[in-house]
């Protein structure tokens, strides 16, 4: 009995001391804090742009792994933050422009990423521009700033908050649909100043909960207009266009001429004389942007947290200064679906990582489940990168892959970028060699193969939308050269 006894007790204390069959705590589950950036294409410092002032990105992008090849889903708002929030891509939702409400249009009972995580105990807050302007769904949070005062998607920091715009010589803001102009205006006066504003004192706060805080910036989304000392950075005799050839359209199939619309918005620029005004508003309104990251990136630096949280950076997609003579987004070539995309990831990534792999979005949502330790829901497209957080040179033979409007995709791998369109126009460009693609490929028989590889990622999810017809690419194209030509 004696022995029984003393058995007994040993096993005891061994479980005590090493933990077997006692309760133990579960590791705390890391914070997140999740930054959304409107309309910031790649020109920011640690990409390579030599022209303009990001020095708090650039920061941020050495505290962890930024990525060069990264691109949106859509090149478009709605259905890019649609796709990276809901897990869905926008053939398989059948949310393709900003007119579609993702909240009617998605699967009932799709649960969104915010959504995902205040369903796993987390405390859920946001602030700015993370799902498109006016298709917020306060359910998914915990708490919300309110968006008062922003009363046009287009341009809340000019709606309803008394500012006074600086006016051009003839009295106009921009050149046409290309809108900006100086702020007579202090930061703190912004919209972005006080969603940065409310997570910094979100982060100041005792937090009972692991948290998911998301701040959205709205600049650079136009209007570009912004205070004026950010305009005095970028003096115009210094400003340098992007290089576009005038013959860059010859190669180009009819429905990329459609989404191109030269006669538009490039040709009022060029008309102007006003194409590097534009430029210059572009580039003070990303450097506003930096100013009020830094002003982020300092309040989550001073708080209790930061050892312990997920930085996930990222831009909706890209934007078109005249390539292509092509302005805005709403196409499927480089400068609008490539953005900055960055991750820093306490005890996985290391300072100063760069992954060249070419990743898309679509990682996001299972990324951030996988560090989180939650579970990946069922209907989730993409898979995690963790192991590119890891090790940037790991292994990645996926492409990433964009959607604008109705079965019109992009591929694109570390060498190429395939496009083809609704109507079956190709484009296919060789990045590795030929950057700014000026030179379509597509029709050469000696690239068949590089086409026949690339096809087979294009989405086998195509939805169509009832009650909206398919436009014809060629008629458009062909009345786009025509007002073109017309002197």
């Amino acid at each position: 009995m004696k022995t029984l006894l003393l058995t007994f007790f040993s096993i005891s204390l061994f479980a005590l001391n090493t933990g077997q069959g006692a309760e133990e705590k579960p590791a705390a589950r890391p914070n997140v804090l999740f930054i959304a950036i409107d309309d910031l294409r790649d020109w920011v410092g640690y990409l390579g742009n030599k022209q303009v002032k990001t020095p708090n990105l650039d920061k941020l992008a050495a505290r962890g792994v930024h990525f060069t090849r990264s691109f949106c889903a859509s090149p478009c708002c709605n259905p890019s933050r649609a796709a990276l929030l809901t897990g869905l891509r926008p053939g398989t939702s059948g949310v393709y422009g900003n007119g579609d409400d993702w909240r009617k249009i998605v699967p009932e009972g799709t649960v969104t990423l915010p959504l995902h995580f205040k369903n796993n105990g987390y405390y859920v807050a946001g602030a700015g521009k993370i799902y498109h302007g006016g298709l917020n769904r306060l359910s998914d949070w915990d708490d919300y700033l309110s968006e008062r005062g922003r009363g046009n998607e287009d341009d809340p920091d000019s709606k309803g908050q008394g500012k006074k715009k600086s006016k051009d010589k003839d009295g106009h803001d921009g050149v046409g649909g290309i809108r900006f102009g100086a702020l007579d205006c202090e930061d703190k006066d912004m919209a972005d100043y006080q969603s940065a504003s409310y997570i910094i004192k979100k982060l100041s706060q005792p937090q009972e909960k692991p948290f998911f805080f998301a701040c959205g910036m709205h600049k650079p989304h136009m209007a570009w207009s912004v205070p004026k000392k950010y305009y005095e950075m970028y003096p115009l005799d210094k400003i340098e266009l992007p290089k576009v050839p005038e013959n860059d359209l010859d190669d180009i199939p009819p429905a990329g001429i459609a989404m191109a619309r030269p006669d538009r918005d490039h040709a009022a620029i060029l008309k102007s004389g006003r194409w590097k005004d534009a430029v210059q508003a572009y580039l003070a309104t990303i450097t506003f942007c930096d100013a009020m990251i830094g002003r982020l990136i300092e309040g989550f630096d001073k708080s209790a947290y930061k050892d312990n949280t997920i930085i996930c950076l990222w831009s909706d997609h890209g934007w078109h200064l005249g390539e292509k003579q092509h302005w805005r987004k709403f196409a499927l070539w480089e400068e609008a679906t490539r953005a900055p995309y960055m991750w820093i990831v306490p005890g996985v990534t290391k300072p100063g990582g760069v992954c060249t792999r070419t990743v898309d979005y679509m990682q996001i949502y299972p990324t951030l489940c996988d560090l989180a330790g939650l579970p990946r829901p069922k209907h989730v497209e993409g898979e995690s990168i963790r192991k590119l957080l890891e090790k940037p040179d790991a292994t990645w033979d996926k492409p990433a892959i964009t959607t604008w409007l109705y079965n019109n995709n992009a591929i694109r791998n570390e060498d190429w970028r395939y496009i083809r369109y609704a109507n079956g126009d190709e484009e296919l460009y060789h990045n590795s060699v030929d950057p700014l693609e000026w030179t379509n490929l597509a029709a050469k028989p000696e690239y068949a193969k590089e086409k026949e590889e690339l096809a087979k990622w294009l989405p086998k999810a195509n939805k169509e939308v009832p009650g909206k017809k398919a436009k014809d690419p060629d008629k458009k194209a062909r009345k786009a050269q025509k007002r073109a030509a017309a002197p």
